[in-house]
């Protein structure tokens, strides 16, 4: 369990995470979102992430699971740490930078 409070996950969820759900249901069907990540059994973990971001923002607010919670301080951590460690200097579109990011929510390219 995160020891942030959920008004600060939603918060940082709401700053960081900024693929609709239907962009990022999209995206994750794409030979690009498929090909990035450390994946031990055919898929991603950024991949399935991906898919529980979607359920996680059609979701309301009151009826997240403590579980969901979790997932979105782990998201949420996941992207600062990625953009921290900067992306390319040239064609960040098409990197394995990018799409790690936009598995895990966030498109740099929105900032």
């Amino acid at each position: 369990m995160s020891s942030k409070s959920h008004d600060d996950i939603w918060e940082e969820w709401g700053d960081l995470v900024n693929m609709a759900p239907e962009e990022l249901d999209d995206w994750l069907e794409t030979d690009e979102s498929k090909s990035v990540g450390d994946s031990d059994s055919g898929e991603s973990t950024g991949h399935k992430s991906g898919r529980r971001i979607v359920e996680i923002k059609r979701t309301k607010k009151d009826d997240l699971t403590d579980g969901q919670w979790d997932h979105m301080a782990k998201v949420t951590g996941y992207i600062k740490r990625h953009l921290a460690q900067g992306g390319p200097d040239d064609d960040v579109k098409h990197s394995d930078w990018r799409y790690s990011l936009m598995n895990w929510g966030h498109d740099p390219l929105k900032d």
